[in-house]
């Protein structure tokens, strides 16, 4: 955090709130009430919200506050479907072009999960989670092809989340991260790309069940208020 700017401090703050669920979908992010209970500016808190809305996580509006994103079921599993392609063709290109730098990197993170599994909160495993999923995306070599998947995983990082607390088993993340990290230090595409399918194959299933699980989306106030009084 201590390298980040401070708008990529408060991005990161907010992001942790939202994957939470205390600032949930549809809920409107005031600029001038969140910086004040941070204890920051607008500017950085205004271009915090920016970022998010990049990663689409917020979705900004003409005149009103942003509010945290809220993707129907079919535009989550339409992004997911993406992502599953993008990380197997990063296994595939992570054997041809990975460095043993890179490839060590990513046995560092699978050791950091199996070592503090346990020890960590919800988020902390995800964070590492994901981190190792986009370690193994720089490794292809193919700058297009990471910030793709970036840019996706960025995306769905809530509904991803849900997924992950939905059907979280140590066991089954730790083995198969460890048995896609072997493929990749004996430069086996097939063990890698098996590895991930295994690892990825539950996703649809495990959100669809976490959209499931969900409470109905909640509106903005000013949109509930508004709706009121065209129906009154």
């Amino acid at each position: 955090m201590g390298e980040n700017t401070l708008p990529e401090q408060i991005a990161h703050q907010l992001r942790r709130e939202i994957l939470l669920g205390n600032l949930k979908p549809g809920a409107p992010i005031k600029e001038r009430d969140n910086a004040a209970e941070l204890g920051v500016s607008r500017t950085p808190m205004r271009e915090a919200i920016r970022i998010l809305a990049k990663e689409g996580l917020v979705e900004l509006r003409p005149a009103r506050s942003p509010v945290v994103a809220s993707p129907t079921l079919k535009e989550v599993t339409d992004c997911i479907t993406v992502i599953v392609a993008l990380e197997e063709l990063s296994g595939e290109l992570a054997v041809q072009h990975a460095t043993e730098a890179e490839i060590a990197e990513i046995w560092k993170l699978h050791e950091r999960m199996r070592d503090n599994y346990d020890v960590y909160d919800h988020i902390e495993r995800f964070e590492v989670d994901m981190e190792f999923h986009m370690a193994i995306a720089r490794a292809s070599h193919n700058e297009a092809l990471a910030e793709t998947h970036a840019a996706y995983l960025r995306r769905m990082w809530r509904a991803r989340f849900l997924s992950a607390r939905t059907r979280r088993n140590r066991e089954r993340v730790v083995r198969q991260h460890g048995e896609i990290v072997s493929g990749l230090q004996s430069r086996d595409a097939g063990q890698v790309a098996m590895a991930i399918h295994s690892h990825l194959g539950h996703l649809l299933d495990s959100i669809s069940e976490a959209f499931a699980g969900q409470p109905e989306t909640a509106r903005p106030a000013e949109e509930q208020d508004a709706n009121k009084a065209l129906t009154a």
